[in-house]
């Protein structure tokens, strides 16, 4: 006789039934939902307001982020901090978050590089960020990299063929997607860094008149 499978580990079992982001990060912190936790130093959630008008998702914090516990801190967020200045978009009216709350990395010398979060790492920690997007009610949702935007777009979706489409997917706000800030940063060089980053901010003005928000004209 077949053994049964084991049931699918995920952050269900530590998720409140509550609209209370500040409830939600402290519940948060206690979450085992995969093995990430392990070698992390500290759950890092989202942070806004509820009543953010657009929600940004990237893939996983950072080294900066996981000593922080705080997301975007690092030079990915710098730059996404920059861009969505230049495009007109009220950073005190935006919720910044992960796909995955728990930093993954591999050892080089004393160095913590970051690895790329799997399938079943991505999948077990969705329903933080499904109860996020409960929470904050944002007008639309940007999706930073492939990562966040399969996360939620499955896993056929590619940013390079759909970038700044709005997808209305069931159960969702709207959702766009763009390149992750850090993409720009490992540009070759810096013409290709500055023609990478003017396509960001663009894609950000596009954003900010989506949710009504940019710079008028003069």
């Amino acid at each position: 006789m077949p053994r049964a499978k084991a049931p699918a580990r995920s952050a269900l079992d530590y998720i409140p039934d509550t609209k209370n982001l500040n409830v939600m990060r402290d519940a948060s912190k206690k979450c085992e939902g995969c093995d990430l936790y392990l070698k992390a130093t500290q759950t890092v959630f989202g942070e806004g307001q509820t009543n953010s008008e657009v929600l940004f998702v990237g893939e996983q914090p950072g080294d900066q982020e996981d000593r922080s516990g705080k997301p975007f801190v690092g030079p990915a967020g710098r730059l996404l901090d920059e861009c969505m200045i230049e495009a007109g978009i009220d950073r005190s009216k935006a919720y910044v978050t992960n796909a995955v709350k728990h930093f993954k990395w591999e050892p080089r010398g004393k160095l913590r590089l970051h690895k790329k979060p799997n399938s079943l790492e991505i999948g077990a920690c969705k329903p933080w960020l499904e109860a996020e997007i409960r929470a904050v009610a944002p007008k639309l949702v940007v999706c930073l990299g492939a990562t966040a935007a399969q996360s939620l777009l499955g896993p056929a979706f590619r940013v390079t063929q759909q970038r700044g489409v709005v997808i209305e997917p069931s159960g969702l706000p709207p959702v766009v997607a763009t390149v992750h800030p850090s993409s720009i940063l490992r540009a070759q060089d810096e013409e290709s860094r500055a023609r990478e980053k003017q396509q960001f901010i663009n894609d950000l003005k596009g954003v900010a008149k989506l949710i009504g928000q940019g710079k008028k004209s003069a």
